[in-house]
């Protein structure tokens, strides 16, 4: 078939507004922001908190931190970051403290909050979960669309997707407003582990969202704390958690700090 100039510009169109509407959507098109959102920290809101925690003494390597927040259904909320741009900490975080928020999320009841540190004995081969960190997978079309220049804004591209993905080592949490609702969950990543986890505690005491109604740990003042009970044991190579959601140990520092955080409301 022979193709004229007016045929050949009116295929390239079609073909163009085709590959449009493959296109990834802008975030804010996913959901209604305000609906989805309503009750959660803005982006201002989490990025302050989460720089007021991270400039605590965590017992890691006083490295800058991401944060964020999703919703019930595990959309995202607010993603920040508290360093000078987006390449101040770890650019592979960014993605990790969202896996850990929506790990939280998932997990946790309302009557029962399981952090993402609980989770890491539990995986292990043996263990009661095992497998669960393969069972969601992270959506790399949400995790890595969008302007590189946009992460960590208010207008991060994550948000308003459904991030997916599980995370078992600390960082992760759920949220729980004044009336004890289970409203999301809150991800940090960027520093060892267990400093992650003592950031993203005092970072939810500072959104006042810690009114949590129970969890796994044996601290009452603190059920989902991160718990520190694995001892070596023969053939193990990780050791053997006593309660079944012990964490591995990062620093002694950062176990003394776990274990005078702000008590739960």
């Amino acid at each position: 078939m022979r193709l004229t100039k007016t045929s050949f510009l009116t295929m390239a169109l079609v073909l163009g507004a085709g590959m449009a509407g493959n296109a990834q959507p802008a975030a804010s098109s996913n959901v209604d922001q305000t609906v989805a959102c309503a009750g959660l920290p803005s982006h201002a809101q989490l990025q302050a908190a989460l720089t007021w925690a991270r400039n605590q003494m965590n017992g890691g390597f006083n490295l800058d931190m991401w944060g964020t927040v999703v919703n019930r259904d595990g959309v995202v909320c607010a993603v920040a970051f508290t360093g000078t741009n987006r390449g101040s900490q770890w650019p592979g975080s960014r993605v990790i403290s969202a896996q850990k928020a929506n790990t939280a999320n998932a997990f946790s009841l309302p009557g029962l909050a399981l952090s993402t540190a609980d989770l890491f004995s539990a995986v292990q081969p043996g263990g009661s979960l095992y497998g669960l960190q393969a069972s969601n997978p992270v959506d790399t079309s949400v995790a890595y669309r969008g302007d590189s220049a946009d992460y960590g804004q208010w207008n991060d591209p994550m948000i308003g997707g459904k991030i997916g993905g599980v995370n078992v080592f600390g960082g992760g949490l759920a949220l729980y407003n004044k009336q004890g609702v289970l409203i999301g969950a809150l991800g940090v990543s960027g520093d060892s582990s267990c400093a992650d986890h003592n950031i993203s505690w005092r970072t939810r005491h500072r959104l006042n969202l810690d009114f949590v109604p129970g969890g796994v740990g044996p601290d009452t003042a603190r059920p989902d704390n991160i718990v520190y009970d694995i001892t070596p044991a023969q053939g193990v190579m990780i050791g053997v958690s006593a309660s079944g959601w012990g964490h591995p140990v990062c620093s002694a520092a950062a176990v003394t700090i776990s274990q005078s955080l702000p008590a739960v409301q």
